[in-house]
């Protein structure tokens, strides 16, 4: 009996680290998503990566935004056309899945004509109705 149970415990445990790598390439995918739309002057594409909800926050230098909306409107003012949005690269440095949420660590950089920007981002993302969805962005 012990040992069919272990055998068991042993399966199970394959199986979350199965799952568990499969949603980290979902959650890369969707980032890479993200710096296509980015590429291509598409903020409204970008911030499909975001929960659209008054409660997602959005954490920067000028402090922390709260909304969908008011994140996608300082994404506007900021980046006003494809000259001052550039070309988005991230480097994901870490994906850590925990059943229904997951923390991504990583760096963001701009190529740009005038300059090249760049950053730190910590993500926590949470599978709303079976989607992966940032809920907090804290981007420096």
């Amino acid at each position: 009996m012990r040992k069919i149970l272990l055998v068991l415990s042993v399966l199970l445990s394959f199986n979350v680290v199965a799952t568990n790598a499969d949603e980290k390439i979902i959650i890369q995918d969707i980032m890479r998503q993200q710096e296509s739309a980015w590429n291509e002057g598409n903020l409204e594409s970008f911030m499909q990566a975001y929960w659209q909800s008054e409660q997602l926050k959005f954490v920067g230098k000028n402090g922390i935004k709260y909304g969908w909306q008011a994140t996608l409107d300082n994404y506007k003012k900021t980046y006003h056309d494809k000259a001052a949005m550039g070309e988005l690269k991230f480097d994901i440095l870490s994906v850590e899945v925990q059943s229904d949420s997951a923390f991504v660590l990583g760096k963001w950089s701009l190529k740009r004509k005038t300059d090249n920007p760049s950053g730190f981002y910590t993500l926590l993302w949470k599978k709303i109705d079976g989607k992966w969805k940032i809920v907090i962005d804290h981007s420096s």
